[in-house]
């Protein structure tokens, strides 16, 4: 008999051995003997010792329910910032929140990749509340280049840009949008809402944010959608005296526009959520509170 069978057939017959009594162990301490070829006292040994539990494989859990519950209070907090900058985030953070100092001195120990476990749940959660507005340009794309990284940015005035529907779930009609501008090196951004993405709109609110910022852009990098890739905003950057570094992101590819993205949601969706905005009166309301209120 082999090293599994032996030990379904021990299973099988350990819970008849307990409840039987003297006579009734007897036979079925010599029926296993013969089955199995054990030796008496191991036999017994087999029937009456309780198997141990074995343990799930990997580290034991280091970190107690109040330090989870902290962690999944912290993140929607810090506007549901990436893992690593969660970590970097801790020291600063955690002394303005209830909870036990031993719980705040484990959730600043975990990882980023332990992060992600934890949070894990609660992002399902969340889930996906926005749909894309992005329509394809096809004009230009050939003369403006794809830029993925940004390594070698280490001076402010290298700004990416995006847009951000306001109209819950429906692209149909009119509705309002949102500009959104974010310096890659200082973090600054610049919103600005505007009517159906008109281009005229975007080249009059593209003027303006320039204006207003505090230092001279050097490069402008967008995505893919028409409202950028045009011959107005191509004529804008390149031809003046001092050019703009005109390029775009890789198609289905955000996070080669990861720090405008982020800004999307903490600073226009964290303020103005998901509603549908189809009234043309908000536009100008919302320009004075971007312009005035929230900004920097």
């Amino acid at each position: 008999m082999s090293l599994p069978s032996r030990r379904e057939y021990l299973e099988g017959i350990r819970g008849r051995y307990e409840r039987g009594g003297r006579l009734h162990k007897t036979k079925i301490l010599d029926e296993f003997c013969s089955n199995c070829g054990y030796h008496r006292k191991h036999a017994v040994r087999l029937l009456t010792q309780r198997p141990k539990r074995r343990r799930r494989p990997g580290s034991r859990r280091q970190y107690g329910q109040a330090a989870v519950l902290l962690l999944k209070e912290f993140w929607p907090s810090s506007d549901q910032m990436c893992s690593k900058r969660l970590k970097e985030a801790a020291p600063d953070w955690l002394p303005f929140f209830k909870a036990s100092r031993a719980a705040r001195q484990e959730v600043a120990g975990m990882s980023p990749a332990t992060m992600d476990r934890l949070l894990a749940p609660s992002r399902a959660r969340l889930g996906r509340k926005r749909r894309s507005g992005t329509k394809p340009g096809s004009l230009l794309k050939k003369h403006i280049p794809i830029r993925t990284g940004n390594d070698d940015i280490d001076r402010v005035g290298y700004l990416e840009a995006d847009t951000v529907a306001h109209c819950v779930s429906s692209m149909a009609g009119d509705f309002a949008w949102t500009l959104t501008f974010t310096d890659i090196q200082s973090g600054w951004t610049q919103c600005r809402a505007i009517w159906n993405k008109a281009h005229h709109a975007i080249h009059q609110h593209l003027q303006a944010a320039e204006e207003q910022s505090p230092f001279p852009w050097l490069a402008f990098d967008c995505d893919n959608g028409s409202e950028f890739l045009n011959y107005a905003l191509w004529d804008h950057y390149a031809k003046r005296e001092r050019p703009v570094q005109f390029t775009r992101s890789r198609p289905y590819h955000k996070n080669d526009n990861a720090h405008v993205e982020q800004k999307n949601w903490s600073a226009v969706r964290q303020l103005l959520g998901y509603e549908r905005l189809d009234n043309p009166e908000v536009i100008a309301l919302l320009n004075d509170l971007y312009e005035n209120e929230w900004h920097g």
